[in-house]
């Protein structure tokens, strides 16, 4: 599947460049356009994760294009599905490495599937731009082809263990989690920071990667008697468990990544979804408040005035702005080696007031992590003070077994 494409007048103003330009059009620049490459998700259980980000980049690059491009340039994102399967990731972006026709991968899903790509663009050159994924190896400052924009999994569950440790005094937190490299990130994570507070994992379930076959868990983590579960996984599944949970009386607090996908979730669960915390790695994309997110909300229109906000495309245009602020430190003269020369140099990248640190050591431009929950209603609000102290204790199903 392919997801945007090339205009009629693109591809005439590509042939007549003739052979003095064909050296940069394999690399996804001519005169006329730079081209960037998704190779993530975009059916099956996390299809609304790639689509999401596909949706934010296409804004934030057509609300350039509306003003003329870049040097004349207008962008161009190309979006290939890998379904959330390593091999097929593989595949495809072996493709798009042997055509060398774009200037980066932008926008990818997935911790097992960037584990399986990102050392076949690293061995290549290519620049890789905000992996939605707060996977750690991605972050290895040794790592200079990779932009990150989220914080780290460690980041996000080290917020969890807060709120349910410190702030509620949970002891007794299960986790469920992906059978996978993403999975065992978070699970990691989770252990990591239980263990600094002398705790550790009253249960663990886990489940298959594109399944929802989370049954086995549910029953293995509710005999413990959790009074949180703490959730690793993409929303198909989270939502599975949650629903199923409810209709058998299992209610600790349940909280999950922002990897879930919170529109997919709430989606998902319905009524099912009250009082649900998600962790999010960008701002709050409905409080347009905030000068960023009220510029992302008019591109967003700006590209389909149906389209409501999310979290993910917010995320994506926030991973579009970063690519273009790129684009406009290598100035007119661009090839692949100018752009991942110029990305490598940005240092702080201000988004009309948000501001991305990147450094030497440090290829993640933003490390805040916030909290949010699904209301009664079915809508997603921030985690205020007072919510966030209100355990729910009473509502924990009381040990069964072993």
């Amino acid at each position: 599947m392919r997801v945007g494409s090339f205009s009629t007048i693109a591809i005439l103003c590509a042939a007549l460049v003739g052979v003095a330009g064909t050296a940069f059009a394999e690399q996804g620049v001519t005169p006329s356009e730079v081209r960037f490459a998704q190779v993530a998700a975009l059916e099956g259980p996390a299809g609304a994760l790639g689509s999401g980000m596909n949706t934010g980049l296409r804004a934030a690059f057509e609300e350039v294009n509306r003003a003329g491009g870049l040097a004349g340039r207008k962008l161009v994102l190309e979006a290939f599905d890998d379904g959330y399967e390593p091999s097929k990731s593989v595949e495809e972006t072996r493709k798009l490495l042997a055509k060398d026709d774009h200037i980066a991968l932008i926008g990818p899903v997935g911790t097992p599937t960037s584990a399986a790509t990102q050392p076949l663009a690293t061995e290549a050159g290519w620049p890789v731009l905000g992996p939605f994924t707060g996977a750690g190896f991605l972050r290895d400052p040794g790592l200079r082809n990779v932009f990150n924009l989220r914080a780290s999994y460690d980041a996000e569950t080290e917020t969890w263990i807060k709120l349910l440790a410190d702030t509620r005094g949970y002891t007794r937190i299960g986790i469920l989690y992906q059978d996978d490299s993403f999975g065992r990130a978070g699970l990691k994570g989770v252990e990591a920071a239980l263990d600094r507070r002398g705790l550790k994992p009253i249960a663990r379930g886990a489940y298959p990667r594109n399944t929802l076959a989370v049954k086995a868990a549910l029953l293995d983590i509710r005999r413990s008697g959790a009074e949180a579960v703490v959730m690793i996984g993409a929303y198909k599944p989270v939502a599975e468990f949650i629903r199923v949970a409810r209709k058998i009386d299992f209610r600790p607090d349940f909280i999950t990544i922002s990897f879930v996908g919170t529109d997919a979730l709430v989606g998902e669960l319905g009524r099912d979804g009250a009082g649900v915390i998600i962790s999010q790695v960008v701002p709050y994309p409905m409080d347009s408040s905030v000068p960023v997110v009220a510029r992302y909300t008019e591109a967003l229109k700006a590209l389909d005035p149906e389209a409501q906000p999310s979290f993910i495309s917010l995320e994506g245009y926030l991973v579009g702005r970063l690519a273009i602020a790129g684009l406009e430190a290598s100035g007119a003269t661009l090839t692949r080696a100018s752009y991942l020369a110029a990305l490598q140099g940005l240092g702080d990248v201000d988004l009309d007031g948000l501001v991305l640190h990147f450094g030497k050591d440090d290829n993640q431009g933003l490390d805040e992590v916030f909290l949010t929950q699904i209301s009664p209603e079915g809508t997603i609000t921030p985690l205020s003070p007072e919510a966030a102290k209100a355990a729910k204790a009473d509502c924990v199903a009381p040990a069964v077994g072993g």
